[in-house]
């Protein structure tokens, strides 16, 4: 391989990972503004909390995605070793968890939960 070629991985690497960093940094910001905007609209505190909430845990699981894109590059195409594929492994699983916890969060019930909620409003439209 040519030699700037894992310097051009690594730097890849690192940019996709300061996307991430940013995408859940603006995203606070932004979902905090959201949320100020929404109280001096006049909604309620409880409605504003509940959007805030939302908008921010899309943000983290937004930036979450960049980040363990950049560590799958980083442990494919970088750094190819049994060590750093168990360290991936490990940050995967972390990560997964952390979505995971955070969609149910966000929509307020189970992944499996969804298919039966469409189901049943797609037979109350047809009733």
């Amino acid at each position: 391989m040519d030699e700037w070629f894992p310097s051009a991985l690594k730097l890849m690497t690192r940019v996709i990972e300061i996307g991430g960093i940013a995408i859940i940094v603006l995203g606070l910001f932004g979902a905090s503004i959201a949320v100020i905007w929404q109280v001096l609209q006049g909604r309620s505190g409880s409605e504003a909390f509940t959007l805030y909430r939302s908008n921010l845990g899309r943000a983290i699981l937004l930036g979450l995605e960049f980040l363990v894109a950049a560590d799958i590059i980083n442990t494919v195409a970088v750094d190819p070793t049994l060590q750093s594929l168990l360290v991936l492994g490990g940050i995967v699983l972390i990560r997964t968890f952390l979505s995971f916890s955070l969609e149910v969060e966000i929509e307020g019930r189970w992944p499996w939960d969804r298919n039966k909620e469409e189901g049943e409003r797609s037979s109350r439209r047809t009733a």
